[in-house]
């Protein structure tokens, strides 16, 4: 294209606004809402795997019929504890589009979960002594840094946020 070609269609209208427009605007806006677009897809996956979660672990529930008892309850278990964790990810997918930043006891809370997740699920396959030390090591650091991440917060917070966030609640 020649100059003369690009200036006629610059000045035609809305490319010539475009242009400008694309080199006034701030670029972290543009990161921002591109941020926030994105994680607005994200929440809306965690969502529908949420749901069909929720749908496949009531469907789970068909085991009591079919199987032992025991085995179908630790299917159910198992379930809901992996949804306890995505709902943990959304937590922090949430805090993150409020706060604009990520939240360490949230990320925490959601190792925690998951940890959990694994104890619970080595517990029903019989694990070896060895993989429960080293779980119960891990779930024992993570509490450590839930306890020093809540004391020593950047945030200024309430007694009753730093309750809240110790899982404490009060009447």
């Amino acid at each position: 294209m020649t100059q003369t070609t690009m200036e006629q269609i610059l000045s035609n209208g809305w490319p010539k606004r475009f242009m400008i427009r694309l080199t006034v605007y701030d670029i972290t806006r543009v990161w921002e809402v591109g941020t926030r677009f994105i994680l607005s897809l994200l929440t809306l996956t965690i969502l529908l795997g949420l749901a069909g979660g929720v749908v496949k672990t009531f469907l789970d529930l068909r085991f009591l019929l079919s199987t032992n008892v025991e085995v179908a309850l630790r299917q159910v278990l198992v379930d809901t504890l992996t949804l306890l964790a995505v709902v943990e990810v959304l937590k922090t997918t949430l805090a993150y589009c409020s706060d604009g930043r990520v939240r360490v006891t949230f990320i925490i809370d959601t190792v925690l979960v998951v940890m959990l997740t694994e104890v619970i699920s080595r517990w029903f396959t019989g694990g070896e002594w060895h993989q429960f030390a080293i779980l119960g090591g891990i779930l024992i650091t993570l509490g450590l840094m839930r306890i020093v991440a809540v004391r020593y917060s950047p945030a200024p917070t309430t007694f009753t946020q730093q309750a809240n966030q110790l899982g404490l609640s009060f009447p």
